[in-house]
């Protein structure tokens, strides 16, 4: 019998080349994206609205970003950057206050403060001893100019003996207590002497004029001496008796009195401004005429100014 011949069959096993690890750089990729898009997130969370308008503005107009304002939207520091000019695309929306506006806005807050310190004051004349006893001779109140404060005389009981402008114990008191919360604030103070209309006899051409300034003047120096720092004072003055406050009783006690005002902004600017110097005065004294100027000038040119003058006599004086 016939052998038969064996037959082996082999597979090539084919096996796939290798790919070279792409799928690592899509991952890297993906994962980069995943970062940046948080930190957009954290952006868009931490930024303020001035620096979202500016990452707008970037991505709207690169090229017109980056010739108005920073090269970059994000500084490596990781803030936004904000920019000075805003770019054409992007409207500008800047907030504008009117002049009045802003007046209106400092009044406010002037009055809320005089109104704080209107408080105050109430409080420590009922805390302090020796304004709870003369509580009846101050009057406060709220002026156009600041917190008016106002001491007053009463029957028996005055803050200057008559004729003079030196002060009663009791009044310095008042004063010294007064002192300590007025010294504490920033405002300039206005210090008035009034007097009733009761004429001053007994010295020569003293009148209540000068009473009233010498009356204000012991005040502030009494004040100084309580804690109001001098640079605090704007503005002593007497009014005699100008100005009452009983108009229907002249010669009453309560318009004999001392007057505080705690000056507002405005009340104190006006004062500086009305006592300063002008630039521009309407009368100048200190020039000379045309006629002076014009003979100063033909004294020049003659020579007359380069004139020797005789040497004095022994023992006489030629100023």
């Amino acid at each position: 019998m016939e052998e038969q011949p064996i037959i082996i069959k082999r597979k090539k096993k084919v096996v796939g080349g290798h790919h070279g690890g792409s799928w690592k750089v899509a991952f890297a990729d993906f994962a980069t994206a995943m970062m940046a898009f948080f930190l957009v997130l954290w952006l868009t969370a931490t930024a303020s609205p001035e620096q979202k308008l500016a990452v707008e503005g970037y991505f709207k107009d690169p090229v017109g970003f980056m010739e108005g304002g920073a090269r970059s939207p994000v500084d490596l520091g990781g803030s936004a950057s904000v920019i000075n000019e805003a770019t054409q695309d992007l409207e500008s929306n800047p907030v504008q206050i009117q002049d009045e506006v802003v007046d209106q806005l400092a009044d406010t807050l002037e009055q809320r403060r005089m109104e704080e310190l209107f408080q105050e004051l109430q409080e420590r004349i009922e805390q302090s001893e020796t304004l709870q006893e003369f509580k009846d001779q101050l009057l406060i109140d709220i002026t156009d100019e600041g917190l008016r404060i106002q001491i007053v005389d009463r029957s028996g009981r005055p803050m200057f003996d008559s004729g003079r402008a030196e002060l009663k114990y009791y009044s310095q008191d008042i004063l010294f207590e007064l002192a300590r919360t007025l010294g504490s604030v920033n405002n300039k103070l206005s210090i008035t002497g009034h007097t009733d209309a009761t004429p001053f006899v007994g010295r020569p051409g003293y009148t209540n004029w000068e009473l009233s300034a010498d009356r204000a003047n012991t005040a502030r120096r009494a004040l100084v001496a309580g804690g109001v720092r001098l640079q605090q004072i704007a503005r002593v003055v007497g009014l005699s008796d100008s100005v009452l406050f009983d108009k229907d009783s002249p010669t009453a006690p309560v318009n004999r009195r001392i007057s505080i005002i705690v000056l507002n902004k405005k009340a104190a600017d006006s004062i500086e401004t009305g006592a300063g110097r002008s630039d521009q005065p309407l009368i100048d004294l200190t020039q000379p005429t045309e006629e002076q100027q014009q003979e100063a000038r033909e004294q020049l040119e003659r020579g007359d100014w380069f004139e020797e003058r005789p040497e004095p006599a022994p023992g006489e004086l030629n100023w």
